[in-house]
């Protein structure tokens, strides 16, 4: 079972992930999601520059190890995203066109919010 809730941590964590780049695009349709959106965003700014560990890596590597699995040697990043999705040495350059990604879903819906507003002015 702890392999399985393990492997499901992962499912969980890559979720996090998505929701961290595009989370701010789903705001435009549901924009109560936007501070549970702009927590994710501080939280994954804090992770880079303090270069913690997520706590979900943490819950990882203990259900790995409950399954009889290795832990992970290096962090969710590190084992399942660099080098697989995009080349190790771009890691920059990814951090990059993240922050632009979140910054155009904020600016958008912005722009959708003052719209909207114009919009229903009497």
């Amino acid at each position: 079972m702890s392999g399985v809730l393990a492997d499901a941590v992962v499912v969980a964590h890559f979720a996090f992930l998505v929701f961290l780049v595009l989370g701010g695009f789903l705001a435009w349709r549901w924009p109560r999601l936007f501070p549970l959106h702009l927590a994710v965003v501080a939280w994954g700014i804090a992770i880079v520059v303090f270069e913690w560990l997520c706590p979900l890596t943490y819950l990882e590597n203990w259900l790995r190890q409950s399954a009889g699995r290795p832990a992970l040697t290096d962090g969710f990043i590190d084992t399942y995203v660099t080098g697989v999705i995009y080349p190790g040495d771009r890691i920059t350059e990814v951090r990059v066109a993240v922050g632009v990604v979140v910054a155009a879903s904020w600016l958008g819906l912005l722009v959708r919010r003052r719209r909207t507003a114009v919009s229903s002015a009497p």
